[in-house]
């Protein structure tokens, strides 16, 4: 299937009155952290529907739809990686996990870290050095700070926490919100799992 045909179904599916309230709820506006964001209004369960249908999309093509303008278009690429992630095999993994790193320029808000880092990032690092994780954490761009602490999740489920904690100390100091939020999120998921855990680093920590 060609691009301009997803892209055409797209449209088809846009619903102008559900784009202007994402265009709100994502903070397109002037100076905020969404700024310039295209929405369409194509709700996330209807594009996950999407992703299965297109699901034997060949990875290049994936890879063109992530570099879209508009919102819907990228989250459906990362829903896209994800899935073909999820069963590919070693060589499918790597070469998925180097575009998401190629391209964390379009993972740029975020529904769309949130929805691929752990399946990705995470889960292409959970035995191999975690080397780029800190990088991402030091990286100027909100968005790959938000990859590199997302990315533990998948690590936090399997309770093997070292790595959440020494990325959320990283960002202790972080000036954006949506690390704070991220970061707590994850610490938070310690907890459940083990509260001595997280309550040691709290207490270190809180000031």
């Amino acid at each position: 299937m060609a691009i301009q045909d997803i892209q055409k179904r797209l449209i088809e599916l846009a619903d102008e009155k559900h784009a202007a309230i994402s265009q709100r709820f994502f903070k397109t506006g002037p100076g905020e952290y969404g700024e310039g964001d295209v929405f369409i209004g194509i709700r996330v369960p209807v594009l996950r529907k999407l992703a299965g249908e297109y699901s034997g999309l060949p990875l290049e093509v994936t890879a063109t739809l992530l570099r879209s303008r508009i919102h819907e278009e990228r989250l459906l690429a990362l829903l896209l990686l994800v899935r073909s992630f999820s069963k590919g095999d070693d060589p499918e993994k790597k070469s998925i996990y180097e575009i998401y790193l190629r391209n964390t320029g379009f993972v740029n808000n975020w529904d769309l870290v949130d929805s691929s880092a752990e399946h990705i990032v995470g889960a292409y690092l959970v035995d191999k050095s975690k080397a780029v994780l800190y990088r991402l954490a030091e990286s100027d761009v909100l968005w790959e700070r938000r990859i590199s602490i997302m990315s533990t999740f998948h690590f936090v489920k399997r309770h093997e926490f070292s790595e959440t904690l020494k990325i959320s100390k990283m960002l202790l100091f972080d000036r954006q919100d949506l690390i704070h939020k991220a970061t707590g999120w994850m610490l938070r998921e310690i907890g459940k799992r083990h509260l001595q855990t997280e309550e040691t680093f709290l207490k270190a920590h809180y000031q």
